[in-house]
């Protein structure tokens, strides 16, 4: 069963968003146990993810692919403007969490 286009962008968004901060704060732990700087490589790990968090949120690439082919062929522009803002609700997610990091690690001032 299809779902709601409302909660289906509500949840690329947080997807993305947890991906980037579950991702960036599981992989700090995990420097910071081998000796590595914590919040250097967390904002590292933030800056890496933010690609992955997109593909996750949105499901993998094949079924976006497709609905675009069937927009573009089938004249359907509808089914081609959900796409699109699935895709920029996961950009908005994984930017956002990617902020987050960035505040919280303070990696953006440069001394």
């Amino acid at each position: 069963m299809a779902e709601a286009f409302f909660p289906e962008l509500f949840k690329s968004f947080f997807i993305a968003f947890g991906v980037i901060l579950g991702g960036s704060l599981m992989g700090g732990l995990a420097s910071f146990a081998m000796g590595q700087p914590l919040f250097i490589e967390m904002w590292r790990l933030s800056n890496f993810l933010r690609i992955w968090a997109i593909i996750a949120a949105i499901g993998g690439t094949f079924d976006t692919v497709y609905s675009f082919e069937k927009g573009f062929l089938n004249g359907e522009t509808k089914e081609l403007f959900k796409q699109f803002l699935l895709i920029l609700s996961a950009l908005g997610g994984a930017n956002t969490g990617a902020m987050i990091i960035s505040w919280l690690t303070q990696e953006h001032i440069s001394s």
